[in-house]
């Protein structure tokens, strides 16, 4: 679905793939596993990003990856992860865990509590290069950070505190009191994918609700005012236009 914005490309959080496994509830806002539709194959360097609702003492076995950098974004609950690197740790709502697969990881994920859901957004981006040495990192981002500003998640230099993403891109996220108004202005050239984790905001005129989603290209400037309190995610990524998975 196009916005009257030809620059603004909407994706419906209804029009997402949908599978319900019991233990998981997952919607993908790109193809994955058997959902398919090759005009949502991936935006730039963007390949996954999956809003998942984990079960309580439910999860992903050991299972592996390799060549992707792979983000998890904590919106509710705690999920529980282990890898072949030797990590192993809980992470909570308000933290961000960053895997590089590079040369090949396993790793398990689970929610970490027999009676209340965990809910995250799982995000792939590709790396700048294949076979790098897998790596691990996560940290915390409080409320304070966030609210009613961008704050840098995750980026090529690390900078501001940020996790360390193999790839020329960042991560933004901000919690926008209701009636607030917040900007973004990318460098000319830069695409950029906008994320509503939850809220109802309006981006540049055009209405958006929890995982709803809009691909921006050829914007000065991102205008997003939100009508409830919201959480929302920016990724400011290399010319989408130099990909083909549009």
């Amino acid at each position: 679905m196009n916005a009257s914005n030809k620059n603004i490309k909407v994706r419906k959080s209804a029009d997402r793939g949908h599978a319900n496994h019991g233990w998981l509830d997952s919607y993908h806002s790109f193809s994955f596993a058997n959902y398919y539709d090759p005009a949502y194959m991936g935006y730039s360097v963007l390949r996954v990003i999956n809003e998942d609702i984990v079960a309580p003492a439910q999860g992903f076995g050991m299972h592996g990856h390799r060549d992707m950098e792979i983000v998890t974004y904590m919106l509710q609950g705690a999920l529980r992860h282990q890898d072949s690197m030797g990590n192993g740790s809980v992470i909570r709502a308000g933290d961000v865990q960053r895997m590089s697969a590079g040369t090949g990881v396993k790793h398990s994920e689970f929610n970490a509590s027999n009676d209340e859901p965990a809910h995250l957004l799982q995000i792939w981006l590709l790396p700048e290069k294949d076979g790098i040495t897998p790596s691990y990192e996560e940290k915390g981002f409080d409320t304070a950070s966030k609210t009613n500003q961008w704050r840098l998640l995750a980026s090529h230099d690390a900078r501001e505190g940020s996790l360390l993403i193999h790839q020329d891109l960042a991560l933004f996220a901000t919690i926008l009191e209701a009636g607030h108004q917040l900007d973004y202005t990318p460098v000319a050239g830069r695409s950029v994918y906008v994320h509503v984790a939850r809220g109802d905001v309006t981006l540049n005129g055009v209405a958006l609700a929890q995982g709803d989603a809009v691909a921006v290209d050829n914007e000065a400037t991102i205008a997003i005012t939100s009508q409830t309190e919201a959480e929302i995610l920016l990724f400011d990524l290399p010319p989408a236009a130099n990909y083909s998975n549009q």
